[in-house]
């Protein structure tokens, strides 16, 4: 009996030490080599995250996943509060074609996708056809106008990007703009069309990163072609179908992670420790600025400067829900004003979904300003920015806001190039450390900014870091590379949603 007892006591702390990663211990190296579990804790759930995950777990690892938001997607978010989805982060696919990384799983799903642009649109969500801009007084910009300033905008762009090869030190976007109008008198306006121009600045990527290094301009040479598609259905199908089966710890900040010889350590804030051969390291930039997370032993100065060189930026949404149509059957209203900083728009959702929604997107420093506000009053902002446009405008029924900037868990949007530094801070951000792996948009020199550049720099850490723990056991030939599933190359990212 005593000895059935003592069996039965050996198999419970067996199993438990597995649990615990602690499995080793209890083995010969013999033994060791006959039962092989690879193991990985990644921290952050969002997109990078759960396709490192998922990636490490069809390749037959042992992973946990770590997630300190109580949901899963990070900067990724479709909220259901409407009754219908509606992404609150991230919201396009990049490049609608089959170059895209994320193309073969959006395929795969059948998620419909809504064209904001056509193959050739560069600097622009939308084309240029589908804006209606109105001016503070309610009057709308004649749409001729909108375009040939468009056209401008496009040409001071273009001259801007000649000033890479003329300096030999690096400059804002902003100073580009101004030392080209200043240069070429043809292209400057006035009145109306001064104004729509300020509008150009502020309403486009180029004009939400005004501060940003000139390579920014460079980088957009290389976007996928394809134009841009909205999510008809948001990204959480996407989402949930990289997290099915994941091992997903939910509500469990990490606050240390312990890098040794014989593997990982990582604590949570409420007091939890995991232990693995590796970890995947998806947090945010923002939270790293922050130093939100103690590294023992201490990050390498070089892995410190990437985090803190690499400029990170906040936009935001204020989605209104409306109980009917009352607005032109457009995709983008624009507010055009003198200055940038009052320039605004709102994405029209009803016309690639059906549903009564406008989206306030305010970034750069009005983002910050109104992120000081509560959510009621962020509403109302937004609500009075519309009165300014649509006089006749009736009360939302509903909204949405999003904090981007200043939740703990993101501490900004995108990240993107700071003045003076270079772009292979990218890289170094990337770069592991022994079994520490780096993955997420910030650390994508191509694709940076974007969900495409999340969800292929997690499926590279995942790739390194099976390389990395296998080959530290001798094991490199037994399993599987991390890359997705079979067949899933071959399928055509639809658009089963035509513009209208």
């Amino acid at each position: 009996m005593l000895l059935l007892k003592a069996k039965r006591h050996f198999v419970v702390s067996y199993l438990e030490a597995i649990s615990h990663q602690k499995f080793y211990s209890y083995c010969s190296n013999k033994e060791r080599s006959k039962t092989f579990f690879p193991s990985v804790i990644v921290i952050g759930a969002g997109f990078a995250g759960i396709a490192a995950a998922r990636a490490l777990k069809n390749a037959s690892f042992k992973v946990v996943v770590l997630e300190s938001r109580e949901r899963i997607g990070g900067r990724v978010h479709t909220d259901y509060s409407f009754g219908f989805p509606i992404d609150m982060g991230a919201s396009w696919l990049h490049g609608v074609c089959n170059e895209n990384p994320l193309a073969p799983l959006i395929g795969r799903l059948g998620l419909p996708l809504y064209r904001t642009s056509n193959d050739n649109s560069v600097l622009f969500d939308h084309d240029l056809e589908s804006y209606a801009l109105f001016d503070t007084d309610g009057r709308q910009v004649p749409q001729e106008l909108v375009i040939n300033v468009g056209k401008l905008f496009e040409s001071i762009l273009k001259e801007a990007n000649k000033l890479r090869d003329e300096y030999d030190y690096d400059i804002s976007i902003a100073q580009a703009l101004s030392i080209v109008l200043e240069r070429c008198p043809h292209l400057r306006s006035e009145g109306l069309a001064y104004r729509v121009l300020q509008w150009d600045y502020c309403g486009t990527p180029v004009g939400y990163r005004l501060q940003t290094s000139m390579r920014y301009l460079k980088s957009l040479e290389v976007l996928l072609p394809g134009g841009h598609g909205l999510m008809v259905r948001g990204y959480r199908p996407v989402t949930n179908t990289l997290a099915r089966g994941l091992d997903i710890h939910l509500n469990h900040r990490v606050t240390r992670v312990v890098r040794g010889n014989k593997g990982v350590e990582v604590t949570t804030e409420n007091g939890k420790t995991f232990r693995a051969d590796a970890a995947v390291i998806t947090l945010p930039l923002g939270v790293l600025k922050a130093n939100a997370v103690t590294f023992e032993p201490k990050l390498p100065d070089w892995k410190q400067e990437a985090i803190s060189g690499i400029a990170i930026g906040t936009e935001n949404k204020i989605a209104l829900h409306f109980d009917g149509v009352f607005w032109p059957n457009v995709e983008f209203l624009g507010v055009v004003s003198d200055s940038a900083y009052n320039c605004s728009y709102f994405l029209n959702l009803h016309k690639a979904t059906g549903h009564p929604v406008l989206v306030y997107m305010p970034a750069g420093r009005l983002a910050h300003d109104i992120e000081k506000l509560s959510d009621e009053e962020a509403a109302k902002f937004a609500f009075a920015q519309l009165r300014t446009i649509l006089p006749d405008a009736t009360e939302p029924i509903n909204f949405l806001v999003s904090h981007w900037g200043t939740d703990r868990n993101s501490l900004g949007s995108y990240s993107y190039d700071a003045v003076g530094k270079p772009r292979e801070l990218l890289e170094r951000l990337r770069i592991p450390i022994d079994n520490l792996f780096f993955a997420g948009e910030a650390t994508c020199i191509r694709y940076t900014g974007t969900v495409h550049a999340a969800y292929s720099t997690g499926l590279r850490a995942a790739e390194e870091c099976r390389m990395r723990v296998l080959e530290n056991y001798g094991k490199l030939d037994i399993l599987h590379t991390v890359h997705g599933e079979e067949g899933m190359e071959s399928v055509c990212v639809p658009l089963l949603i035509s513009r209208m």
